[in-house]
């Protein structure tokens, strides 16, 4: 009865499309403003094809779920020809002179461009097409083919499927053979593409180790083959052709490259070589070959696009004729959007979608497995998982075989044996000694030689250096662990590595400088240094478990200690001295006052000696209130009226109190005083405010670069510390040491090893930006997860924390922590400023004793001269009541008895010779020195003299 209805249907279709196609009797659409009828054309493989083309879509026009009510579908089918000329004309002329909205173009039977052909001519008008069975990655080409869809994907989708391949067996380093035309190239940049973007965990990326591409129509593989001689992958992706897939396993075959430890992944196209090695893997498209699916599928998908569109867009006939050059149809760039945005989920051929390029997703693949006689079994499936909605892979692992029909994975790579290992001076993890007799060259039996990385010269003698340190050790110990040798090298350069660009060009190549760049371009093997494992170096490199955790921190120089002159005030403050000494004259004026005023304390004393001592006046009460406060032994000028001596009890106990504190203070500031960092971490102010005069730095192009330029919050602070930056740590430190930078922030391993070394250095705050030193390799090294293990154990083992103690801490941490906790002894650092008190004592007393001395001097001088003046006044005074006396009796002696005037000796004889003019004793105050004349009892007056004599 089914049949029987569906036979019906099949008749009924072509008669409602040719009952649609007549004038009369054409159906139109609810929306007047666009046509009812769609015409459906098809370039189709065979009869067969074009039958069951118009046999869906005469089913489709009684299918309300895709079909607009009002609207009819008709077809319109041709024969593929194999000359894309040809096909081409017919399209033309069988095809859009009846105005097809689309065509659905299979693949020919024999030849390759008629598919193209197709794309060409439809897509000069916009008219979408949609393939059912070309792959060729040429069509997912926009610019070329830019209406072209397809229910199949390109070939280039395998890599998918090659990656969730990879990623289940642990594969991480392949080698990718291609065949150079546009599918192989399109694979290989596909798969790494899908490579670094499947996982976000970075140790499971694939990584492709080298690439061979070689020109299709291949006579011998063999010099190609010899270029993996030195490689370590063993995985093997091969895209090419059938026929030049032979000649590559017959040439992997003579080198034993398809026995056990290989793995080889193939293309469907290599599978259909007669050679496949045994154990191969491979892919196979599901329904490839079922184009009637494909052909339902796609008419399906075309449906649902039209009555989609019909709803909103108003949607104009299709170009009736090839001759209108200049016509482009709008509609068929709409329409070729809305059928890309189609999702038919229970497709014939599966879930069908497409992606931006109109190629098909979510298509499904076998995988197969080459076993005995070429018998190729289905060991898994890639498919879309409904619940997960997305692509799976499913294995049944117990069925597949690999090369040396081996049931067990192999590995996948091959260990080689010798090593290139780089590292760079970093103390105390690599230290660098130069060997200055070029002659004989010899390291020490701890060190290993360590020339400069790719700087040997051909006509100069090379540079030898020999290392030792931390990662020397680990790298010996790991070497004797995993068994591989290894040649050391220095960073010419003396960098770990940044990323920049090479050139101001605008998209100029960033690259990676330094060690990371010797590693990142294949190089060297391995980095052992105190490599910081940080997101933008683990990008490009592989990292070890980290050997050593650790972070970011500041070191710094101890602040000075206050001037040592002044050490004995830092007890007390300023204001809390100022007081105390204006406390002590008060006190003593005080003092003063109360003995004074008392009744009992202004009387003079009896002492026990018979003498009496005066009361208590104000230069001893100053000296009273000074010795209470300095405790010195108060021998004279004691209060004596009872409320003084109050008053001197309570200053006694306030002395006390004072003295007490000031004792207990000083031991602390001097002896257990321990100077503090002048910054609290990454977190104190002053690094952060750009105003402070503040300078920190840290090494260009490092970790720590990196961590501050990651930081939007460190922004400020960054920019301001980036001009300061060093080019090595080592002058860092150094300008740390001589106060020239006050911060430097780096790892927190070098610097608390600097703060063991010199004590007068210290770490600031708490860490911060932490990480870990790593190992770098190559990115999917073989050596990664043997050294990672090696190290764990060496962790449990106490490998590295003996490590740390010989090369870290050397003991010194314990002197310095020694020298925190045990008190500090005085010196004369300490006590110099109470050595210099006394001495300005002495110096104070000698001057005053001079001063005293020469003033006692002054004094005696100056009593001798009062002395000498007050006898000679005295004798003045004498002389003049002398005079007066002997005026007084010269003058009752000049006139006699009778009251005439005597004349003396002189008078007479002056007279006697005649003289004349002789002065009247009334004008003249001459008197004459005389003597007493005993015989006539008369006074002589002596003219020099008034003395008599």
């Amino acid at each position: 009865m089914l049949r029987r209805l569906c036979w019906l249907l099949g008749l009924l279709g072509p008669l409602a499309g040719a009952l649609a196609a007549s004038p009369d009797r054409r159906p139109f659409n609810q929306n007047t403003k666009n046509p009812s009828l769609f015409n459906i054309g098809g370039v189709l493989s065979g009869n067969e094809s074009a039958a069951h083309f118009e046999k869906i879509i005469a089913h489709l026009n009684f299918n309300n779920e895709y079909v607009q009510r009002g609207n009819t579908y008709r077809a319109e089918a041709i024969q593929m020809d194999q000359n894309p000329i040809r096909t081409a004309l017919n399209v033309c002329k069988n095809l859009i002179s009846k105005r097809v909205y689309a065509v659905i173009v299979s693949h020919p039977l024999i030849g390759d461009l008629s598919p193209a052909a197709v794309s060409y001519t439809s897509g000069f008008y916009h008219i979408p097409v949609i393939g059912i069975s070309s792959r060729d990655s040429a069509f997912s080409d926009k610019n070329i083919h830019v209406s072209f869809l397809r229910t199949v994907p390109p070939y280039s989708h395998q890599a998918d499927v090659w990656v969730e391949l990879l990623n289940h067996y642990a594969f991480i380093k392949v080698i990718f053979i291609h065949s150079s035309d546009t599918d192989g190239r399109a694979l290989l940049g596909r798969f790494q593409t899908a490579s670094q973007s499947s996982e976000d965990d970075v140790e499971v990326r694939v990584n492709v180790e080298l690439v061979i591409e070689f020109e299709p129509g291949l006579d011998s593989f063999a010099d190609q083959l010899n270029e993996l001689k030195g490689t370590q992958a063993r995985v093997y992706l091969l895209y090419s052709g059938h026929e030049d897939a032979e000649v590559i396993f017959r040439e992997a075959a003579s080198k034993n490259m398809t026995e056990d430890g290989h793995v080889w992944i193939l293309t469907e196209q290599a599978l259909m070589a007669k050679n496949v090695p045994e154990g191969a893997l491979a892919l196979r498209l599901i329904n490839a070959t079922s184009e009637f699916d494909h052909i339902q599928d796609s008419i399906y998908v075309l449906a649902s696009a039209i009555k989609e569109m019909n709803k909103t867009v108003n949607i104009t006939e299709a170009p009736a004729n090839c001759d209108d050059s200049a016509t482009i149809w709008e509609t068929g760039k709409t329409l070729f959007d809305y059928i890309r945005r189609q999702v038919l989920f229970k497709g014939a051929t599966g879930k069908v979608a497409f992606d931006d390029n109109g190629d098909r997703m979510f298509a499904e693949y076998d995988i197969i497995n080459v076993q005995e006689d070429q018998k190729q079994v289905s060991v898994g499936r890639y498919f879309f998982h409904r619940d997960l909605d997305r692509m799976s892979l499913r294995l049944n692992e117990r069925k597949v075989v690999w090369p040396g029909r081996s049931r067990t994975k192999p590995k996948g790579y091959i260990l080689p044996t010798h090593l290139k290992v780089l590292t760079i001076e970093e103390k105390p993890f690599v230290y660098v000694r130069e060997l200055t007799n070029l002659d004989t060259p010899d390291c020490l039996p701890d060190e290993v030689r360590c020339p400069l990385f790719n700087t040997t010269n051909e006509h100069d003698p090379e540079r030898m250096f020999c290392c030792k340190g931390y990662c020397i050790d680990l790298l010996l110990h790991l070497s004797s662990k995993i068994n591989f040798t290894f040649n050391l090298a220095l960073s010419p350069d003396g960098q770990f590595g940044s990323h920049i660009v090479r050139n101001n060009s605008i998209g100029g190549k960033k690259e990676w400088t330094g060690l990371i760049g010797e590693v990142v371009n294949d190089r060297a093997d391995m980095i052992v240094a105190p490599l910081t494992i940080n997101p933008e170096r683990a990008e490009y490199i592989e990292f070890s478990k980290p050997f050593k955790y650790q972070g970011i921190t500041i070191l710094e120089k101890k602040p000075s200690r206050s001037s040592t002159l002044v050490s004995f005030l830092q007890p007390f403050s300023n204001t809390l001295w100022i007081l105390v000494m204006v406390s002590v004259h008060v006190v003593a004026l005080v003092l003063y006052l109360l003995d004074r005023f008392s009744p009992f304390g202004r009387f003079k004393l009896a002492n026990s000696d018979g003498t009496e001592e005066d009361a208590l006046n104000l230069s001893s009460a100053i000296w009273f209130a000074w010795g209470v406060l300095l405790n010195s032994g108060i021998g004279e000028g004691t209060p004596r009226s009872f409320s003084a001596r109050v008053l001197g009890m309570v200053w006694a106990g306030f002395a006390m109190i004072i003295v007490a504190s000031y004792t207990a203070n000083l031991a602390a500031f001097l002896v257990l005083e321990r100077p503090k960092t002048k910054l609290t971490g990454i977190n104190d102010a002053r690094l952060r405010n750009t105003m402070e005069n503040l300078t920190c730095a840290t090494v260009k192009g490092s970790a720590v670069d990196m961590y501050f330029r990651r930081q939007v919050e460190l922004s400020n602070m960054y920019r301001s510390m980036e001009a300061n930056n060093y080019d090595t740590a080592e002058q860092a430190i150094k300008d740390v040491k001589d106060r020239k930078l006050m911060a430097f922030i780096w790892d927190s391993s070098r610097l608390e090893f600097e703060a063991a070394q010199d004590c007068e250095l210290v770490t600031a705050g708490e860490l911060f930006g932490r990480s870990g030193y790593g190992i770098g390799l190559q990115k999917g090294s073989a050596w990664t997860d043997s050294i990672t293990l090696h190290i764990l154990d060496a962790h449990e083992s106490g490998f590295m924390e003996s490590l740390d103690n010989k090369w870290i801490f050397l003991g010194n941490t314990q002197h310095c922590e020694g020298d925190e906790k045990t008190p500090n002894t005085l010196g004369l650092k300490n006590m110099a400023g109470v050595f210099i008190l006394v001495g300005a004592g002495i110096i104070g007393g000698v001057a005053l004793i001079v001063i005293e001395m020469a003033y006692k001097k002054h004094q005696i001088r100056k009593q001798k001269r009062m002395e000498l003046a007050r006898h000679a006044a005295d004798k003045w005074r004498g002389v003049i009541e002398k005079r007066k006396t002997l005026r007084a009796t010269a003058e009752r002696r000049k006139y006699g008895p009778n009251g005439v005037e005597r004349l003396s000796v002189e008078g007479l004889q002056y007279l006697a010779a005649g003289g004349s003019g002789w002065p009247s004793p009334l004008s003249s105050p001459l008197r004459l020195r005389g003597h007493r004349n005993s015989s006539a009892d008369e006074e002589v007056i002596d003219p020099e003299s008034s003395v008599p004599y």
